[in-house]
């Protein structure tokens, strides 16, 4: 069996590939796995940022459902709290987190996606949570928090696709690209984040995401400790360095 996902590391880049697009990349218990062991190595080999990709046509098809045949209730719901483990565990990567879409990303496809701090999607990217028409549930949290909850439950309730563009538009896909410009495209996002100081780029991804969590004198506390946080460490080379190629 080959590995269902693939990581890669070089010039402080962790590349992490979806890789069963024999399967359409439908998540099982195995890429759950996967997925969280290449967190962890991204954070303990000091990555400064990570690209989150995917293999065939298919960015992620959902829950590998042919997987839960025979599957007990204790094995299911140990499956999903994997799976809520690796969304989990990919929002909280402290450096900054790209989602590169250029397919379908269905139900598991869209929290792994909405779980990076960007995503850059090609015009054959789209999205889709339809678990509720399929008598389950799924991505009712994060998805709502991204794209609002009336659109999301319309998603939910209807099983509306969203084009990458309507994605866009909703907040979900950060850049749309022609397949042409992705990788250029994606090459100079990666550059710019590798160049910055990596303390402050964790620092401000760590305020973002806290201070959306809190009402705004305790969002403005978080920035405030922060700020101190980065006057107590080496500030001024960044600052010397600003402006500079």
């Amino acid at each position: 069996m080959t590995d269902p996902v693939r990581y890669a590391a070089e010039d402080g880049v962790a590349t992490v590939t979806l890789a069963r697009p024999q399967a359409r990349n439908a998540l099982n218990m195995a890429m759950c796995l996967a997925l969280l062991d290449a967190t962890r190595r991204a954070v303990a080999e000091g990555a400064r940022v990570v690209v989150l990709r995917a293999e065939g046509p298919v960015f992620c098809a959902g829950a590998d459902l042919k997987e839960r045949q025979g599957m007990t209730e204790n094995d299911v719901r140990a499956r999903r709290l994997r799976a809520f483990a690796a969304y989990d565990a990919i929002e909280r990567l402290p450096m900054p987190a790209i989602a590169v879409v250029e397919g379908p990303a269905v139900g598991s496809g869209c929290e792994i996606a909405g779980a990076c701090d960007l995503v850059v999607a090609t015009p054959a990217a789209s999205f889709r949570t339809p678990e509720a028409l399929w008598g389950t549930v799924g991505a009712t949290q994060r998805l709502p928090r991204i794209l609002g909850k009336r659109l999301a439950k319309d998603m939910m309730f209807t099983g509306r696709t969203l084009s990458a563009e309507e994605a866009r538009e909703a907040g979900l896909v950060t850049r749309v690209v022609a397949p042409e410009a992705l990788e250029e495209t994606v090459a100079a996002m990666v550059a710019t984040i590798v160049k910055a100081p990596p303390h402050a780029m964790a620092v401000a991804k760590r305020c973002v995401d806290e201070g959306l969590e809190r009402d705004p004198r305790g969002a403005l506390a978080t920035e405030i400790l922060a700020i101190e946080e980065i006057l107590a460490g080496d500030w001024r080379a960044g600052v010397a360095g600003f402006g500079k190629p």
